[in-house]
């Protein structure tokens, strides 16, 4: 609250919960000898002597007078205390923890991989932050900025976790397909790297985590076709079942459609029996040969046409 002359008490509910500082609005006017300072629960207030840090508030209901204002005190030159009025810029530093704060790497990392060679990820996470040192954090970062919100650090904070990450990743040297399995220890290792650059900002880096890292889409396609025919583990089956569908996707206008189903299933059949033998080379060519003509005609789809090929390919 301020009188109409005076400021003789000095309070401040967090207006956005994102502030990690603000001013504290005096309308340029003056604070009075004995003047109330209430400083809440997660909150620190600063007082600026022409621009220069001096004294610090923790939390708590404050009397200002010479006694607990020294180090202002001391720039004032009030060797026998003070009168009233005096001015002061009051900034108050939320102290809370700011937790979720989301991090990506802008572009993809690259790294060599062992299989695929070299490859481009990128990963996505999250970090939990709070403010400790507050007079390094105004000193260092904040001191210039009337308010001064999570974002901006977010910005500053996020353009040095990415190489980081891309460091650490190319030094432990993981293969593309083990880092999903590996992200909570390769999250470990990189925290030790971030906290010294958070903490020259007064702030620490209290939770650092990889919530994913996504594969190129080259590298995707080939897991996905791996599983896709790791499914199919009983051939007869998926050829009855596809038969099945063909026959009950075409309806009552099937005459057709359920003739080259009937036949696509049987040719398939009767190339899974003959699979089902030990074969020669030129007997295999010869599936291949055949498995084309039934994918061009039309008589299975992509995915099945690829699944056996890769099977009769594995026999080879």
């Amino acid at each position: 609250m301020i009188t109409s002359q005076f400021i003789d008490i000095i309070e401040a509910a967090t207006p956005d919960p994102n502030l990690l500082m603000w001013k504290f609005e005096d309308t340029d006017k003056e604070i009075k000898n004995g003047a109330k300072l209430t400083v809440r629960e997660s909150q620190i207030a600063v007082f600026l002597n022409e621009g220069q840090l001096a004294d610090v508030f923790q939390p708590g209901l404050h009397t200002l007078s010479t006694e607990n204002i020294p180090v202002l005190s001391r720039l004032k030159g009030w060797k026998y205390g003070f009168q009233s009025p005096f001015k002061a810029d009051i900034y108050f530093v939320n102290t809370r923890q700011f937790v979720n704060n989301k991090w990506g790497t802008p572009a993809p990392i690259m790294m060599r991989d062992p299989e695929f060679g070299q490859v481009r990820v990128r990963a996505f996470g999250t970090f939990d932050i709070q403010i400790k040192d507050f007079e390094t954090f105004f000193r260092q970062y904040a001191g210039s900025y009337r308010t001064f919100t999570i974002f901006e650090l977010q910005y500053e904070l996020r353009d040095f976790i990415a190489p980081k990450f891309g460091e650490v990743l190319a030094q432990e040297n993981i293969a593309v397909k083990d880092i999903a399995g590996n992200v909570t220890e390769l999250g470990g290792k990189i925290t030790p790297f971030l906290k010294p650059y958070f903490a020259q900002f007064g702030i620490d880096l209290i939770t650092f985590t990889i919530t994913s890292v996504t594969l190129p889409d080259e590298v995707s396609a080939h897991y996905d076709k791996i599983t896709n025919m790791n499914m199919v583990t009983d051939m007869d089956k998926f050829t009855r079942f596809s038969t099945a569908q063909a026959i009950g996707q075409q309806g009552t206008v099937a005459n057709e459609g359920t003739t080259s189903g009937m036949i696509a299933g049987m040719m398939m059949n009767q190339m899974q029996q003959q699979m089902n033998q030990p074969a020669a080379q030129e007997d295999i060519m010869a599936k291949l040969q055949k498995l084309k003509t039934l994918f061009e005609s039309g008589l299975i789809d992509e995915t099945e046409y690829k699944a056996k090929k890769a099977e009769l390919i594995d026999k080879l």
